[in-house]
């Protein structure tokens, strides 16, 4: 960090900040569900030493991350949003990524919320209340990573960790105007096992692409635990994402499925897709990809939840979120014909998602049918529970990286995002793609009121 380097800002002092931010603003955000002062203020000094010694351990050092409640955080309890988890245990290990943060000198300060297990698009749990979206209090940060959107977008984290197997990085980045992205498939190493890890990735939720790109240069690294990992690329993102436009062939597909989409969410988003027919690229109008995925998803995923749940007892049952436990006893029973035969309508799409990339680099879609709704709400008035988000899981079903960029606002103020998908393993290509929007259509210099206050 240059103001580390110039002596300018220290870890202590800009951890201090990122505290007293947090705790000012968590009552009513109720972003985090655990924020540990002592633990963060430890790893800052510790910090604050090495950058006096002239000796950080990397780019990070002392740079305050937020991790969401799904991922492993030694010392922390990790309760995925729901009392069905026992919080006495030991917990005594770092998941994958958090491992390389804290190697990184990262000062890890809190954990976000998320709704139960990440399972819904939206955030509220009995566990932890209801998450709330920094541009409008009355409305939802989107989910499953509402808490880690609703912190950056506030101010309070410069760099979160989100976890996405079917939009829940994207869609609160899009509710919250901040940028979000997925990886590819197998690029982040994830530990522990899960029977959604091929649907799964984790990746960086953070206000400016550079952010992103330099936390994806670290969470990337290799760890043995994950044996599907991919091979580790030590390309170091932030310092290559610089690219010409003009190489670029980009698919524009405002519903992608025949989804319905809001007026204003279809107008501000093929605005945002001309920006990159301004910067020389060649855009073409593609208006069905595919046919709408929602079926194969719910498909796929009930005999996951099936396996995923099927140790619960019927005590853990009781407390947890009604839905959820409605789709798991749906889930009961799925056959490994119908699992299977999921797996390989998921293989055609794949398929033809690799021939479609033969003709173009890039598709641009909108995020969501729609910009934040009610925060008391699992859908938008006139939408059925999956119907306003066709746009992110067909992604998580390819394992392509994908990412939502900030692309402007309603009439009412609300955050809308551009949808940006690349190829299998072309990661960087969707940095490029995102920094380059990002320098033509620069997203901040607004920000929720929330974020201008002082503590």
């Amino acid at each position: 960090m240059a103001a580390y380097r110039a002596k300018a800002l220290s870890p202590v002092e800009a951890t201090a900040m990122v505290l007293r931010r947090a705790e000012g603003l968590n009552p009513e955000l109720n972003a985090f569900c655990l924020l540990d002062a002592k633990a963060a203020n430890e790893a800052a000094r510790a910090s604050e030493a090495r950058w006096q010694r002239g000796e950080p351990l990397g780019p990070l050092d002392g740079v305050p991350v937020s991790i969401k409640d799904i991922i492993l955080t030694k010392g922390w309890p990790t309760l995925r949003g729901s009392k069905a988890i026992n919080p006495d245990q030991p917990w005594n290990e770092d998941g994958p990524l958090v491992a390389r943060l804290r190697e990184q000198g990262s000062v890890i300060f809190g954990k976000t919320t998320t709704s139960e297990f990440a399972a819904k698009a939206t955030t509220s749990t009995a566990l932890c209340g209801v998450t709330r979206n920094p541009w409008d209090l009355a409305r939802t940060p989107g989910g499953s990573s509402g808490g880690a959107a609703a912190s950056v977008a506030a101010g309070i984290s410069a760099m979160a960790v989100g976890t996405d197997a079917g939009g829940s990085i994207r869609m609160p980045a899009n509710f919250c105007g901040i940028y979000g992205f997925k990886p590819g498939g197998g690029r982040v190493p994830m530990y522990p096992p899960t029977p959604y890890a091929t649907l799964a990735g984790f990746g960086p939720m953070t206000r400016t692409v550079t952010d992103a790109a330099l936390m994806f240069s670290v969470i990337t690294r290799p760890d043995s635990r994950d044996w599907e990992a991919l091979p580790y690329d030590p390309v170091q993102y932030q310092d290559n994402l610089a690219a010409d436009p003009k190489t670029w062939r980009i698919a524009w597909s405002p519903t992608l499925c025949g989804a319905r989409v809001d007026p204003e969410v279809a107008a501000l988003t093929e605005r945002a897709a001309k920006v990159f027919e301004a910067l020389g690229a060649k855009v073409e109008l593609v208006e069905k990809v595919f046919d709408d995925q929602r079926d194969l998803m719910h498909k796929l995923t009930s005999g996951l939840t099936d396996y995923a749940f099927h140790k619960f007892t019927p005590a853990q049952l009781s407390v947890m979120d009604r839905d959820l436990v409605q789709r798991i006893e749906q889930s009961r029973n799925t056959t490994a014909i119908s699992h299977f035969d999921a797996e390989m309508q998921r293989a055609q799409l794949a398929r033809q998602m690799n021939d479609f990339h033969q003709r173009y680099d890039l598709l641009l879609t909108p995020v969501t049918c729609v910009p934040a709704f009610n925060a008391a709400g699992d859908a938008p008035e006139g939408y059925g529970p999956r119907e306003w988000y066709p746009f992110t899981p067909p992604f998580n079903l390819t394992r392509q990286p994908a990412a939502s960029l900030p692309c402007g606002f309603t009439a009412k103020g609300l955050p809308v995002g551009l949808h940006l998908v690349g190829p299998r393993h072309r990661d960087l290509l969707v940095l490029q793609a995102s920094w380059a929007f990002e320098q033509a259509a620069p997203w901040l210099a607004r920000r929720p009121a929330v974020a201008e206050r002082s503590f």
